[in-house]
């Protein structure tokens, strides 16, 4: 594990191996640095693969209050630490935090995100105080219900297939960064596709979505490349939010070669 200090002197911090141009992956909801260790071992042939825990995460500090701001920086320094210049993956709520951050810094010198969670027209409905509920069960210590109430109004999980997931180890290591839930949420903000501001993106990005993920992650995905110029976009077959390993690898080896 390494370290870098962000904007506000918050400790970030990453793992980074392989050799070649540099690939920095941001990862989504329930989370860290480990998560996308798979991917990041098969792709550090290569790649200089750099995998950092968002704050409040794993070995990351979480300088309080919180914002969406302090999150780019995070990111930001992390490019920084790490040669200057870097390739960027994201997933779910990091693929908007690495949209934002290509629409303000020159460093990222291409871009592929996957599902970034926002709302096209009437597709599903908006939960703009999502946040704010979540927010108030974790702090009267009722991680589960925050958990529950973000899968099934967040993604829209099937309440059964939550409840299906409530009794295994995997819900207990998710709940280890329930926490920051609420950081997630914020970055969507109102879910709303910012089709102005991702005009102002000019790098090579690709969107990719899953195709048997649901069909609004799929419309979010066309109108986030739509809005990007230059972008294009991808369904993986048989995919869904939760992407293989050996599904991704060699489209984010084929985007970041060319």
């Amino acid at each position: 594990m390494e370290t870098t200090r962000s904007a506000d002197g918050t400790t970030i911090a990453f793992d980074r191996a392989g050799q070649g141009p540099t690939l920095v992956i941001v990862g989504g909801a329930f989370s860290d640095r480990a998560t996308p260790r798979a991917v990041a071992d098969t792709l550090a042939s290569d790649f200089t693969v750099v995998c950092y825990d968002r704050r409040g995460r794993g070995g990351s500090g979480d300088t309080l209050p919180y914002a969406t701001e302090r999150e780019m920086e995070d990111l930001d320094a992390v490019i920084a630490a790490t040669g200057g210049e870097a390739f960027v993956y994201g997933h779910s709520s990091g693929a908007v935090l690495a949209l934002e951050v290509a629409m303000r810094s020159e460093a990222i010198a291409g871009l592929t995100a996957y599902e970034p969670p926002y709302v096209v027209g009437d597709d599903r409905a908006r939960t703009v105080d999502l946040g704010d509920r979540v927010t108030a069960l974790l702090e009267a210590g009722r991680r589960d219900d925050a958990m529950e109430t973000f899968f099934v109004e967040g993604p829209q999980a099937p309440a059964e297939v939550v409840a299906a997931m409530k009794p295994t180890p995997a819900w207990q290591e998710m709940a280890k960064l329930a926490h920051t839930l609420p950081y997630d949420l914020a970055l969507v903000g109102d879910q709303v596709v910012p089709v102005d501001r991702l005009a102002t993106i000019g790098i090579p990005t690709l969107v990719l979505s899953g195709a048997d993920s649901p069909f609004w992650a799929r419309n979010a995905v066309v109108a986030v490349a739509a809005a990007i110029p230059g972008a294009s976009e991808a369904s993986l077959a048989g995919q869904t939010h939760a992407v293989s390993p050996d599904a991704l690898v060699p489209v984010l080896r084929e985007a970041f070669t060319r």
